[in-house]
């Protein structure tokens, strides 16, 4: 583990009924000190580095991290044919399976394999295009094998909306938001237009033009990435520049900051770029859960922000409004090739 990927426990934001029930309830008093323990340690994580590893074992267990994983490499080794029934061009170009190399990250092609969900379809009924269907606006495509594949993925989804929002929270507390204040920002990420990648990595060949997961920034606001125990995969850009592992950590999940908190903050939390080179010879899967804003979100600079980039003495810049559905689309459609 880097030395500056902080470990930070999310309990003290976690509603009590979703924890493991070995867990003890905290007093109302150690939960008020945790929670501001918490806060502080995520503001300094995301201000310095844009990265950091959420402890979650008192919330997933190690049963369900696992099976995760291994449905995921099932899916990925049954047969082409089978998995490219669900093939983007089935949905709406987004959902769907993409097979090894059809990803593309700033013009070249990624060696990996994928399956990617989304949350519903963001428009009404009222706006469903009679023509060709538009990006985001078809079902999601669930293999049918394996039989548990569905099942379980979408109740790890409904486990990762619990962890975003508490995150949310504590991003929240950590910039000294008002009551009122987070209960606007809150409003915007509660119909979370969410994203759900399911990734699997095959060694990279010698010599390969392109590497596993090219370089870039995620779109919106967290990413909760679960992955197999594998070093050396994941790579995160440092403020020296220099590429540093984030390997994974028993019982935690990896959380990195997305572009609408650049803008939320003027810069201050910035969105830290990273890459995956994969090269061990062990099939490697993981699935990134994008926790993102409300698909008609209109995000801009927070008073919040402001004000705390003043108390730390920093300069924060007003970049500007946008709607995240509209950057959402401008980024997905060209993600694939075809």
């Amino acid at each position: 583990m880097p030395d500056n990927l902080p470990i930070i426990d999310p309990l003290p934001y976690l509603p009590a009924s979703s924890l493991l029930p070995h867990i003890p309830s905290l007093s109302s008093t150690e939960l008020q000190a945790r929670r501001e323990e918490t806060a502080q340690k995520i503001h300094k994580a995301c201000r310095d580095i844009g990265f950091f590893y959420l402890k979650v074992d008192s919330y997933l267990s190690k049963e369900e991290m696992k099976e995760v994983l291994e449905l995921g490499r099932e899916f990925f080794h049954r047969p082409d044919g089978e998995k490219e029934s669900i093939g983007l061009e089935k949905s709406d170009g987004v959902r769907g399976y993409q097979k090894l190399h059809q990803n593309i990250t700033k013009g070249k092609a990624d060696h990996h394999e994928g399956l990617d969900l989304y949350a519903l379809s963001p428009y009404s009924p009222s706006e469903q295009s009679s023509q060709k269907v538009r990006p985001l606006e078809g079902p999601n495509q669930w293999p049918s094998q394996p039989e548990m594949f569905k099942p379980k993925l979408e109740r790890w989804i409904e486990k990762m909306k619990i962890l975003g929002w508490a995150v949310m929270h504590a991003m929240a507390d950590g910039l000294g938001m008002k009551e009122q204040e987070w209960g606007e920002l809150g409003g915007m990420v509660q119909d979370s237009f969410w994203v759900m990648r399911v990734i699997g990595y095959p060694p990279l060949p010698n010599g390969a033009d392109g590497i596993s997961c090219g370089e870039h920034k995620d779109y919106g606001c967290l990413t909760l990435l679960h992955a197999d125990p594998i070093p050396s995969s994941l790579q995160v850009l440092s403020r020296s520049n220099e590429w540093i592992d984030a390997d994974p950590i028993e019982g935690c999940i990896i959380v990195n900051i997305g572009e609408m908190w650049e803008i939320w903050t003027g810069g201050m939390y910035p969105s830290t770029l990273h890459r995956v080179v994969h090269r061990s010879p062990t099939y490697r899967v993981s699935i990134p859960f994008f926790y993102e804003p409300n698909f008609d979100a209109q995000v801009k600079l927070l008073k919040a922000a402001e004000r705390k980039a003043e108390g730390e003495g920093r300069k924060v810049e007003d970049r500007g409004e946008v709607v995240y559905g509209d950057f959402l689309l401008g980024k997905v459609s060209g993600n694939f090739k075809y």
